[in-house]
């Protein structure tokens, strides 16, 4: 019986998906747990795997090509099976018709030989009850749902091994979600008797994660639980000994590394090839660690570039430098087209949904930075504190939120929601872009705090381990690229918020004092506000009241 495949939703934003490549071609034999197609969403390429097996018999999505989630991807079934209904649409609907029809068939087998039928039903049945036989003391760990979008999770590393003894709240493993990658810890405490999904391997929210118990339990008759990989019927009937599959599973881990070697495709985790790709590491050039030779995340952060790579490198550049031509103005205009990746598409809607429908208009204010200059070298001659200007703004914000509600509001249509709760989001770079930690009621923390909180959520964030909970629930972002230099921006405003502040560099330039030309130093803060909540002069008295807190950091006191 054929089966439909359809394009997956591989993070909680994916819309549509691309085939970056197909690692089976029509016609050819899939196991299940091969490889089809590497897919790539809004935040990855990740690797897609068949859970049935059969001859592939339609691929419904060409490489290169984009398909909307639940699009059909591709057909498994019996090498010649007549399969144009399911390609015209047919396939998604009829699953009650296919179970009515596999019903008929397995009567006619049943009036054919009631004896072996007898016989598959107490084979059935026994294997039902060592599946429900869960020695005492044992406990199954499922993969977790880690986040409220999470389908699946990758196992990035696990930190105890098979045999280890555990104690409640020891560190299992690193799994990677479809938002950042968190530390997994046991609510149980025995000896590690199974690891389910190997480092790298990625399995479905409440698969088999691992088995913790008293040491020397048998556990081998224990299975994957109900959230568990699928497998085809064809599968489950098959009666080939333990040894044999042994040596089949080895066959076909040579031919893969084999071909590895000779060429082929490179095995490498999802997290890896997004790391490699990231730093410009050539996978090529990696040595990997996983099961069969498979790249980890580790490999990649371990990854050293030789002499003679990098000998390589300067001698390409030597050669580059030595052969430019002296410009001509004459020859023909061109454009090369790139495809826009899945992140990029999604960054231009996100920021396209923000600009075009919040009425966005800006406000600009120059601060007298003196006084806070001053206050924050003082305060940073104290033993084992260290406060940055970003703190001051931070905080100074958030009073100056707490005089104004309005800004601190949010628009939903019928109604415009104002949060009594104060909660700064505060944008951080990271390789793969930028993320929004949140400090909650940041206007009752003193400014040593909310330097430590920053400190501490950016650390995270640049690590892979913070929390989707510390990027939630922002009521008023601040945005700063006062480091880099820039004097003057403008953000979009992060919804659902209703204003974004963007922080410029302190400029030393002449000021006018008293009437008098002097050398001062000044910062320019940009409010981006939605003119659907926040009219002109709420923003406007918002920066003053911000100015005052800035330019006299005492009256924070007050």
């Amino acid at each position: 019986m054929a089966e439909v495949i359809k394009m997956p939703r591989l993070s909680d934003t994916m819309e549509e998906g691309t085939v970056a490549k197909w690692l089976k071609q029509k016609g050819d034999k899939v196991e299940e747990g091969d490889i089809l197609a590497e897919i790539e969403t809004d935040k990855a390429t990740m690797e897609f795997e068949s859970f049935y097996e059969g001859t592939l018999l339609h691929i419904g999505v060409e490489e290169g090509d984009g398909a909307p989630v639940d699009e059909l991807l591709a057909i498994i079934g019996e090498e010649g099976e007549d399969i144009s209904d399911l390609i015209n649409g047919g396939g998604s609907d009829d699953a009650d018709d296919k179970k009515e029809d596999k019903k008929k068939e397995d009567k006619s087998e049943e009036k054919d030989s009631k004896d072996e039928s007898d016989s598959d039903d107490e084979s059935d049945d026994s294997e039902d009850s060592e599946k429900g036989d869960v020695p005492e003391g044992v406990e199954i760990i499922n993969m977790p749902r880690l986040s409220d979008t999470m389908e699946e999770g990758t196992v990035a590393a696990w930190l105890k091994q098979e045999g280890d003894k555990v104690e409640e709240g020891d560190i299992l493993a690193e799994i990677e979600t479809d938002k950042a990658t968190m530390e997994f810890e046991s609510f149980y405490e025995g000896t590690l008797l199974k690891i389910g999904i190997q480092e790298g391997e990625s399995a479905k929210v409440d698969s088999l994660l691992a088995i913790i118990g008293p040491e020397g339990t048998d556990v081998s008759k224990i299975g994957t639980s109900g959230g568990g990989s699928k497998k085809s019927k064809k599968s489950e009937s098959k009666s080939e000994d333990k040894s044999t599959e042994e040596d089949s599973k080895e066959k076909k881990e040579s031919k893969s590394q084999t071909e590895t070697k000779d060429g082929g495709r490179i095995f490498a985790s999802p997290l890896a090839k997004k790391m490699a790709e990231d730093k410009g590491i050539d996978l090529s050039n990696v040595k990997g660690s996983g099961e069969n030779g498979r790249i980890v995340k580790k490999d990649i952060e371990n990854f050293k570039e030789s002499d003679k790579a990098v000998e390589a490198k300067a001698d390409s550049a030597e050669k580059t430098t030595a052969s430019v031509q002296p410009y001509t103005p004459a020859g023909e205009e061109s454009f090369e087209d790139r495809k826009n990746s899945q992140m990029r598409k999604v960054i231009a809607k996100r920021l396209g949904e923000s600009k075009f429908t919040a009425p966005h208009y800006y406000l600009t204010i120059e601060v007298d930075m003196a006084n806070a200059m001053s206050s924050r070298k003082h305060i940073n001659e104290m033993p084992d504190v260290k406060v940055s200007f970003n703190d001051m703004v931070i905080k100074a914000s958030a009073m100056a939120l707490r005089k104004h509600p309005q800004v601190n509001s949010q628009w939903t249509g019928d109604t415009t929601k104002i949060a009594k709760h104060i909660h700064m989001g505060v944008a951080v770079a990271v390789e793969e872009g930028l993320v929004v930690p949140v400090l909650k009621f940041a206007d009752q923390m003193s400014l040593t705090q909310i330097g430590g909180n920053v400190k501490d959520l950016a650390g995270k964030a640049r690590n892979k381990k913070i929390q989707p909970a510390e990027m939630e629930g922002s009521t008023f972002t601040v945005s700063n690229l006062g480091m880099f230099g820039i004097v003057e921006f403008t953000s979009i405003i992060n919804q659902p918020n209703s204003a974004i502040l963007s922080v410029g560099t302190i400029v030393e330039k002449p000021v006018v004092k008293n009437g008098e030309i002097v050398v001062g130093n000044t910062m320019k803060l940009t409010l981006a506000c939605d003119h659907r909540t926040v009219d002109g002069a709420t923003g406007a008295a918002f920066l003053q009241t911000l100015k005052t807190y800035l330019e006299n950091p005492v009256t924070m006191l007050a």
